[in-house]
């Protein structure tokens, strides 16, 4: 290498400029002509490994809120749709776009009241949101499937076929009712995230106060089900005291479908490197989020926080809404986007907590879970085309095939399949005549 000023050269670029003569300004702007040159053709490089690699692979992002766009008149999943005009994250030519092979659908409820009758409208929601996922999946077979297993997936992207499972986010709609855990499992549900942002019948949420100390007499009983139907437990949303709760009860690994790493960013929502440890040790997988204020601590917006107060609070805090009561705030809030703009986190942030993870609990136990649709995206991997962006961070940061493989699916796979051979022994299928 030749230093030239403040530049730095290889050996090549050094030999050019020492055979011609040229007066310093000139000879800055070409060594940036070169490097930006070199950076270019590396990025493309990357890029075409990135696409090489994502053949082989089965990439997941392990939780969209997008049954809710679903539930939306007039919102098409099989058009391409522009989330700078309408904040759309997910539909099916983005996913291919971005290399993004399967996705599981988040069935969302907002906290309300835990009385029968909220229960029993409550459960009316959850079955309607499932519904749409059936009819999207319906309209357009040849696009994409149902999977159900980790063997679907893959088949169906043999096939040349997106893949679509889905996840329960907060479990709400169980109720008080044990037993709607294997309805679910019979509708497709695969994981159910425990709770969301307010407490619930089964444990306390990190957003919220202390009501049980961790989980319910209620919840051990949800986690002991879970196991016995091949539930994978989500503690993603849940206080420490429930993960630790969850933990010490459950018979096998559970997942947080869409967390960060607390040391990076020091939000409730996130897992410490205490939790990191002791997930690793119960053989889950964390799938990072990137939704960007878990990401990395926003800078203070006054102006921002107020108006979004202001829409949550004309909104019930988002509360069950119809598809077009959800269409009319989505709206309103892309124009508080617009006046008063959000400084994202970057890819490379995102990539900063894989790393942190890696080192604290390794890479068996870690994988991607965007929350796209309700509130993930950054800057470089803004919606589902740019998925492959975060594949191309971590090439540059020298992760291998192996490694990529892991945290795009392999891992959450592995915990899926597992799950499932842990409730065969827990609750053996009759095989009766």
């Amino acid at each position: 290498m030749s230093n030239f000023g403040s530049f730095v050269l290889n050996k090549s670029q050094a030999k050019i400029i020492k055979m011609i003569k040229i007066k310093p300004i000139l000879l800055s702007l070409l060594i940036i002509l070169l490097n930006t040159s070199m950076a270019s053709e590396k990025n493309k490089d990357l890029n075409k490994e990135a696409d090489r690699i994502h053949k082989r692979i089965l990439s997941i992002d392990s939780h969209t809120d997008t049954p809710m766009r679903l539930m939306e008149k007039g919102f098409d999943i099989d058009k391409r749709h522009d989330p700078y005009n309408d904040n759309s994250k997910v539909d099916f030519p983005r996913m291919r776009e971005g290399c993004l092979d399967a996705a599981f659908f988040a069935v969302f409820t907002s906290q309300g009241k835990r009385t029968p009758e909220a229960f029993a409208k409550i459960k009316e929601r959850a079955d309607l949101i499932i519904d749409s996922i059936y009819s999207v999946l319906n309209k357009y077979p040849g696009e994409a499937g149902l999977a159900v297993t980790p063997k679907n997936a893959y088949q169906l992207k043999r096939h040349g076929k997106l893949s679509i499972f889905i996840g329960m986010e907060n479990g709400y709609p169980i109720g008080k009712n044990p037993d709607l855990i294997k309805e679910y499992w019979g509708k497709g549900v695969r994981y159910i995230t425990l709770c969301h942002t307010k407490n619930n019948d089964i444990c306390d949420s990190s957003t919220d106060t202390a009501e049980f100390n961790g989980l319910s007499e209620f919840g051990k009983n949800v986690v002991l089900v879970m196991n016995k139907t091949g539930m994978m437990i989500d503690v993603s949303h849940v206080s420490d005291k429930s993960f630790y709760d969850v933990l010490t009860l459950t018979k096998a690994p559970v997942i947080a479908s869409h967390s960060c790493a607390r040391a990076m960013c020091n939000n409730p929502r996130n897992m410490t490197d205490d939790m990191l440890k002791a997930l690793a040790k119960n053989g889950g997988v964390i799938q990072m989020c990137i939704l960007s204020d878990y990401v990395k601590s926003p800078d203070p917006n006054p102006s921002r926080d107020s108006a979004r107060a202001a829409l949550r609070n004309k909104y019930h805090n988002f509360d069950n809404l119809t598809g077009d009561e959800m269409k009319k705030a989505r709206d309103e809030s892309r124009t508080v986007d617009k006046l008063f703009p959000q400084k994202l986190a970057t890819v490379g942030d995102v990539v900063n907590h894989i790393d942190h993870i890696v080192k604290v609990a390794g890479i068996d136990h870690v994988g991607i879970g965007t929350d796209f649709d309700g509130g993930g995206g950054v800057t470089g991997c803004f919606d589902a085309s740019e998925m492959k962006n975060i594949t191309v961070e971590l090439l540059k940061r020298g992760y291998s095939e192996s490694d990529i493989r892991k945290i795009w699916g392999g891992n959450l796979m592995r915990v899926m399949n597992k799950v499932q051979k842990v409730a065969n022994k827990l609750d053996p299928p009759c095989h009766c005549n």
